[in-house]
């Protein structure tokens, strides 16, 4: 706690707006930039504090199959979950077999940059990204789960966005200490999501994510988990 001797009444003016300013660069800040105010419940803002916070775990022994080899039809709708998401996300969607395999579309306003991204089956500009990375959660509690849980955890729509290719790959397994997306108007609805797949998995974060998290959501107190 940082305090002040206290002055004289006799202390010129200008001494007392010194003073002043000292004791105001003093005064801690508790409130996390929310103003004094505590975050909605429901927002997710409230929800990164019910969080885990701890350090990051090593990576050994990560493999991406360890999640489950490619994508499955954890739905039952007779499509992989890529397709699914290729659906869901696109616009003029074409199929190469009349339901499912997505042969084209257009992926319009792209979270992470804005912009307008073609797709074409075999020659993609578009990436399915999991919002949360598999190796970020690898490091952060999945190295513990079931196989099953892994399952689901990289075919969970939740977790899943159709992006521009490249801006996907220079992100790679950040979290949101490391990466946000360059579409600034994007960010809060991308952390809110990230948020939102920790809480369901359990996931853990680390004390600058938890941090990077806030300061994104503290722009958009009312932002809720999709």
């Amino acid at each position: 706690m940082c305090r002040v001797s206290t002055y004289r009444r006799t202390l010129a003016a200008p001494a007392l707006v010194s003073a002043a300013l000292v004791v105001a660069a003093c005064t801690p800040a508790t409130d996390g930039g929310t103003g004094g105010k505590k975050a909605e419940p429901g927002t997710a803002l409230a929800a990164v504090d019910a969080l885990a916070v701890k350090g990051r775990a090593p990576k050994k022994g990560y493999d991406r199959d360890a999640f489950g080899h490619g994508w499955v039809d954890v739905d039952r709708n007779g499509c992989g979950t890529r397709d699914d998401i290729l659906k869901r996300d696109l616009t003029g969607v074409r199929y190469t077999d009349g339901h499912c395999k997505v042969a084209s579309g257009t992926l319009t306003d792209d979270p992470y940059t804005g912009t307008t991204v073609a797709y074409v089956r075999g020659r993609s500009k578009v990436d399915i990204d999991h919002v949360v990375a598999l190796s970020d959660a690898w490091q952060k509690g999945a190295q513990q789960w079931n196989a099953e849980t892994r399952r689901r955890f990289a075919n969970d729509p939740l977790n899943l966005l159709a992006v521009d290719a490249a801006t996907n790959r220079g992100k790679s397994d950040g979290d949101a200490a490391t990466w946000l997306p360059p579409n600034g108007a994007y960010r809060c609805t991308y952390v809110a999501r990230q948020v939102a797949v920790k809480k369901k998995y359990g996931v853990w974060v680390t004390e600058g994510e938890r941090d990077a998290m806030k300061r994104v959501l503290n722009d958009c107190p009312r932002q809720k988990l999709p």
